[in-house]
C-alpha cells in the first residue's frame, strides 16, 4: 500500500498563520508530515510526501500527483492546522478533527481509525471534535478539493486551532508535533491491518 502524506499550503500561501505569527501553518504541516513519513518508513511502509516543495502547489496538481498511483493500493492523508476565522484575531474554537468527502467510502474507515487514535492520545483540556451527525461516522464531511478529486481514499486532518491561544501554545511544543504525528501513524497502521 502506498501512503501519501500531503502537507497543506506553502511558504507563499497568504495568511495561514496564528494571529501573532508565531505559528506558520505551512512550516508546522511540513514538520509533522515529515515525522509521519519518517515513522512509517522506519517500519517499512511505502510512504512519501506528496509535496516535497516548500512553495505552495495547487490543489489540482496535488490531486494529479496522487492520481498517478493505483487507487486500489493507495491512501492519502492531508495535514493541516485549523482556524476559526480569517480576521487575524484570537478565537474560541478548539479541537482536533478529521474530514472526508460526503457519503460513505473507505475514507470513512481510515478516518475512524485515525480518530480513535486521537481519542486515545489527546486528553482534556485538548478536545477531539466529532461530527454531530453520527449516522455517517465520527468524521466531518466536506467536499474539500483534495478529497473530492483524489481517486484513492483520502482524509484531511485539522490539528487543533492556530487562532486559539491554548491550542496554539500546545501546537508549538515538540510534544504536540510528536503526538500529532504518532496519532496519524497509529491510525494508518490500524487501517492497513484490516487490509491484509
Amino acid at each position: 500500500m502506498k501512503i501519501l502524506i500531503d502537507n497543506g499550503h506553502g511558504v507563499d500561501t497568504p495568511g495561514k498563520r496564528s494571529p501573532d505569527s508565531s505559528l506558520l501553518e505551512y512550516a508546522w504541516n511540513r514538520e509533522v508530515a515529515n515525522m509521519i513519513c519518517d515513522l512509517l518508513q522506519a517500519e517499512g511502509y511505502d510512504t512519501e510526501l506528496l509535496v516535497p516543495e516548500v512553495r505552495d502547489v495547487s490543489l489540482a496538481e496535488r490531486c494529479q500527483r496522487a492520481n498517478k498511483f493505483d487507487k486500489r493500493d493507495t491512501i492519502l492523508v492531508s495535514i493541516h492546522v485549523n482556524a476559526s476565522s480569517s480576521n487575524g484575531k484570537w478565537g474560541r474554537a478548539r479541537g482536533w478533527s478529521i474530514y472526508t468527502t460526503r457519503g460513505i467510502s473507505d475514507a470513512d474507515n481510515l478516518a475512524e481509525f485515525i480518530w480513535n487514535a486521537a481519542k486515545r492520545t489527546f486528553m482534556p483540556p485538548l478536545t477531539v471534535r466529532t461530527y454531530s451527525n453520527q449516522k455517517f461516522g465520527v468524521d466531518y464531511e466536506e467536499n474539500f478539493y483534495v478529497l473530492l478529486h483524489t481517486y484513492c481514499p483520502a482524509v484531511l486532518i485539522e490539528h487543533f486551532f492556530m487562532d486559539n491561544k491554548e491550542d496554539c501554545a500546545y501546537l508549538k511544543t515538540v510534544g504536540a508535533k510528536v503526538d500529532c504525528a504518532e496519532v496519524a501513524v497509529a491510525g494508518i497502521k490500524d487501517f492497513l491491518a484490516t487490509k491484509r
